[in-house]
């Protein structure tokens, strides 16, 4: 055998080795779905009654979002168990402060960015010390709650012990392009941490900020967003802190109860959650590499070697079980059309935007702040 022949045949194997391993990593993330824990829904526990409860107040963090926080104001201000709503007003150059005031919320007006300070935890920080209640729920202005979900995650955190609860909601796309890639962009998720509700290391908890459940004093008595100030990707840093120390925190489905708008193009979709999918400032070098490797061997990469007809039998089932997690991921959005069931041919996509995210150096720009 020449020597070029034995270097080709070690490649060979080497790369069988490689996708027998990542096929491996990601069956066992993938099978956490079997084990994970119950949606929250809007039936209380058993032994969560409203005396147990307390007091909850909503916070909304929000930065010239006049265009978008009505429907939520709507939905969430005199809803059941809900004492008052604060909406954080992080120096919008809009109408954000007025149209919340007229919805009846109470506006916070936000003090200067102090150094060191991402803005959205800064926002959050103030409107939680201002708070009242005994719970706080956080909201980003482009969720649409349904009214029961203030009380539902509540009494859920009080059911398990969870001084923190973080849940994932169903996603609204508005275009065909949009869900495509969106629905993929997920995927890269569950392949890299597996589906919310199942148990993981600390080290790995994932998070959605889009709506915190927190016990308001023992949450600033653990040092409260100070913890994550400068965190970009502040709601999965602060969960892994926060459980690194100890403190329990969930990450639980609540897609009946949660719509989310994040996205109203292809372009936002690629840009807008592109800049934060590697998790950058989160996740080690070394690990983001890690997991893009299984992202791209055992979920991108087996579709288009089979369509190249240069597949073997490990790719026909990795294909098989990136089509059932489409059968997984479907509640998580309000419309499973063709775009949403196409969506593999979006993985490699997928991929790059992962892997754009770990070459990102120097500083970004967001919401017209420059952060390192």
């Amino acid at each position: 055998m020449t020597p070029a022949r034995t270097m080709r045949t070690g490649w060979r194997l080497a790369l069988t080795a490689a996708r027998v391993t990542a096929a491996a990593v990601a069956v066992t993330r993938l099978s956490g779905a079997a084990r994970a824990a119950d949606p929250v829904t809007a039936t209380a526990p058993a032994g969560t009654g409203d005396g147990s409860r307390g007091t909850i107040s909503i916070v909304i963090p929000a930065r010239d979002e006049a265009e978008r926080i009505g429907p939520l104001l709507d939905a969430i201000v005199g809803s059941p168990g809900v004492a008052e709503v604060l909406v954080v007003d992080d120096r919008s150059r809009d109408d954000t402060a007025r149209i919340a005031s007229d919805a009846g919320a109470t506006v916070i007006a936000g003090s200067p960015l102090p150094d060191g300070w991402a803005g959205k935890a800064w926002a959050l920080q103030q409107g939680i010390e201002r708070a009242h209640g005994d719970w706080v729920v956080t909201l980003d202005a482009d969720v649409r709650p349904d009214r029961r979900l203030p009380t539902a995650v509540v009494q859920r955190a009080q059911a398990e012990g969870f001084e923190v609860l973080t849940v994932a909601g169903r996603f609204e796309c508005p275009t065909p392009a949009t869900r495509w890639l969106h629905a993929s962009m997920l995927t890269t998720l569950v392949y890299r941490f597996g589906p919310p509700g199942t148990d993981t290391l600390p080290a790995r908890t994932m998070a959605n900020g889009q709506c915190m459940t927190l016990h308001r004093a023992r949450f600033l008595a653990a040092g409260g967003m100070a913890r994550v100030a400068d965190a970009v990707v502040e709601d999965i840093a602060l969960a892994r802190s926060l459980a690194i120390d100890g403190v329990s925190v969930g990450f639980l489905d609540a897609s009946d109860l949660l719509t989310v708008r994040m996205f109203e193009s292809f372009p936002d979709t690629w840009s807008g959650w592109g800049r934060s999918l590697a998790l950058p400032g989160v996740e080690r070098a070394a690990r983001q590499l890690v997991d893009l490797g299984v992202v791209v061997l055992a979920q991108a990469a087996p579709l288009p070697r089979l369509l190249s007809r240069r597949g073997d039998l490990l790719d026909v089932g990795l294909v098989a079980i990136r089509l059932g997690t489409l059968v997984g991921t479907r509640s998580a959005y309000d419309r499973n059309d063709a775009a949403y069931w196409l969506s593999p041919l979006a993985d490699v996509g997928s991929s790059v935007a992962i892997a754009r995210g770990i070459a990102r150096r120097g500083r970004q720009t967001w919401r017209g702040r420059t952060y390192a």
